[in-house]
């Protein structure tokens, strides 16, 4: 669905990301994982258009990415970024309708079918109940809950998310991951995550893509990703990976140099 061929990207003189080349397919989930300014948001940005690369291409269903129109590009993959201004005189319900914009001819128009599917992207979140609420009104999980609905409301084949959890509770944070990995898995997207919190990447994501170092020093499923040797190289740390026999799911737990030492009081 999404192909990078030997991508290279900068800011100004200083190279974030040097020749990475993947691919992106249908129901799977990807999460995007490394250390702070190893490039994890550059790389998203690069793949979505947001920002274009030094060398090299992005192939978006077969075809040049920075020869597409925007609306074509939205029609095809959804963006759900890390910010998002929204003005706060706007409904829930406006703001999902916000996201039918690339199919409409008109601004502000809508159809019997845009109607439609504003509402299935409306039951699809949970967010029903306060959907003729201001959006200034609500919490910032709900908000982000908003925000993935008018991603929804595009009918993407991508979704596209950057730290989609930060900053959010734990209820929140399993309810976004969830129903990411569940539109995976039924209606056959593909998502693609930014994600810092290496335990919710490791139950929820497919694929890992752990960069370091400009390059991606490791892909695949998470039991081959998050080794303490790659953890090590990527983060500078000692780490414990241990199967959870609750979720069934990889859990790092960073062992500090005073680890050995405690006592239990």
């Amino acid at each position: 669905m999404l192909k990078l061929l030997n991508i290279s990207a900068s800011y100004q003189d200083f190279l974030v990301l040097e020749n990475i080349s993947l691919e992106i397919s249908a129901q799977k989930f990807y999460g995007i994982i490394g250390p702070n300014g190893a490039g994890k948001t550059t790389l998203l940005k690069t793949m979505t258009r947001i920002k274009r690369p030094e060398s090299g291409n992005v192939r978006l269903l077969g075809k040049n990415i920075s020869k597409l129109a925007n609306k074509e590009i939205a029609k095809i993959m959804a963006v759900v970024p890390q910010s998002s201004f929204i003005p706060p005189l706007f409904t829930v319900e406006e703001v999902v309708s916000m996201g039918r914009y690339p199919f409409q001819n008109f601004r502000f128009s809508d159809t019997k079918e845009d109607r439609s599917i504003v509402d299935a992207a409306i039951e699809k979140t949970g967010i029903h109940g306060f959907r003729s609420r201001m959006i200034s009104e609500l919490s910032g999980g709900q908000r982000q809950e908003v925000i993935i609905a008018r991603a929804l409301a595009q009918t993407p084949q991508i979704l596209m998310l950057d730290e989609p959890t930060a900053n959010l509770d734990i209820k929140h944070q399993m309810k976004i991951l969830g129903l990411t990995a569940s539109l995976v898995k039924n209606d056959g997207l593909a998502a693609v995550m930014v994600i810092h919190d290496l335990n919710l990447a490791a139950r929820f994501c497919d694929l890992l893509i752990l960069i370091h170092d400009k390059k991606i020093l490791a892909m695949g499923p998470p039991e081959t990703v998050l080794t303490p040797a790659h953890l090590k190289i990527a983060y500078g740390v000692d780490t414990a990976v241990i199967e959870n026999p609750l979720t069934r799911s990889l859990e790092v737990t960073v062992l500090d140099k005073t680890y050995h030492h405690r006592k239990i009081v």
